[in-house]
């Protein structure tokens, strides 16, 4: 194949970017990380200030994306963290990558999220350092994760947390991607407990998970809403993949609560054997498209659809006035049609 010349266009607007970082960084940042330093890069050579939360939604990521790529760039000393007196935030040096590269670490990666300075705190750092002098020899995964879980429990990490870490990588043979899912999995529902992550990792081991994908799935099958649901509608099986679907339909895309779910749910069981999620789909569907959100809407609703029907003479029925709650109670409550399309699709 014929090579390729690459030509400059001459333009002012333009941002550098050190041949180093592109021949010994490059290739092992993902796209998160890559997309955040580039644009640190190109903030900095115009003097523009950014935030956590700016380059979020610049990049459609969430903050902890964000807080994860600079924890990243952190322990790689490309970055230099700087915190205000209530330790937040409040400057990103860029580091100069030659010196990067000439420094060989000796300090444990430092953590995005800074504790509350105390006396004891120089014991502690040290307690962070010592799974890396485990390892033969430095081990980039080691220093990632030590910097992920960090970040996700707000503090450093003991010997003992640093050690059950290290079981989970060496000896359950997770990823660096599978255990941030892990500690993200756990934090979120409370659990700061190592104790309680190496449990979790033992159950996934002995699954079969090998990746983020395949416990997200798992964990989902297992969600108290996913469970309450399932029982709503009369299943006492685990959800099926279309199951989910619908279920991350009505929670996520249209952020129905709960309790709105189940009263479909209910008018569901009470009409129908059969293809009850789709029939369940299409009454939150209409209350979603005619703006029905709560129970009290939907309330509201019945009553005046009840109403209009009491007050319309048998031989002619007016045009009602149009309301988001007209407009669905004219949609929604003949389920014997609903029912005969659904299960005519």
């Amino acid at each position: 194949m014929n090579r390729v010349n690459i030509y400059r266009s001459a333009s002012k607007s333009q941002t550098s970017v050190p041949n180093l970082f592109i021949d010994e960084y490059m290739k092992d940042a993902n796209d998160a990380q890559l997309k955040i330093y580039l644009y640190l890069i190109r903030m900095m050579n115009d003097n523009l200030p950014t935030s956590i939360s700016d380059i979020a939604d610049k990049f459609n990521y969430t903050e902890k994306d964000v807080e994860r790529a600079l924890a990243y760039w952190e322990s790689k000393q490309l970055l230099s963290l700087n915190y205000d007196a209530a330790h937040n935030l409040s400057g990103i040096e860029v580091l100069p990558l030659e010196n990067a590269a000439k420094t060989v670490r000796t300090t444990p990666v430092l953590s995005f999220v800074k504790p509350a300075k105390t006396e004891a705190e120089p014991a502690t750092a040290i307690a962070s350092a010592a799974p890396l002098a485990k390892c033969i020899e430095p081990n980039e995964d080691i220093e990632q994760i030590t910097a992920i879980a960090e970040q996700y429990v707000g503090r450093p990490l003991t010997k003992s947390d640093a050690d059950k870490l290290l079981f989970i990588y060496d000896e359950l043979g997770f990823s660096v991607e599978l255990i941030d899912y892990l500690v993200q999995h756990c934090v979120e529902r409370g659990k700061k407990d190592f104790r309680y992550m190496q449990k979790v990792a033992v159950s996934w081991h002995e699954q079969g998970i090998t990746s983020p994908g395949e416990a997200q799935d798992v964990s989902r099958r297992h969600d108290k809403v996913v469970y309450t649901i399932m029982k709503s509608l009369g299943k006492n099986s685990s959800p099926a993949t279309k199951e989910l679907d619908y279920i991350d339909k009505w929670t996520k895309d249209y952020g129905f609560l709960l309790d709105v779910i189940q009263e479909a749910c209910d008018k569901t069981t009470m009409s129908t054997d059969s293809h009850r999620f789709e029939y369940a789909d299409s009454i939150l569907s209409r209350w979603y498209k005619a703006g029905i959100r709560t129970k009290a809407d939907i309330e509201i609703a019945e009553t005046a659809y009840k109403s209009s029907r009491q007050a319309q003479p048998q031989t002619q029925q007016p045009k009602a006035a149009k309301n988001k709650f007209n407009n669905f109670s004219q949609n929604s409550y003949d389920f014997d049609q609903l029912e005969k399309n659904i299960l005519s699709n």
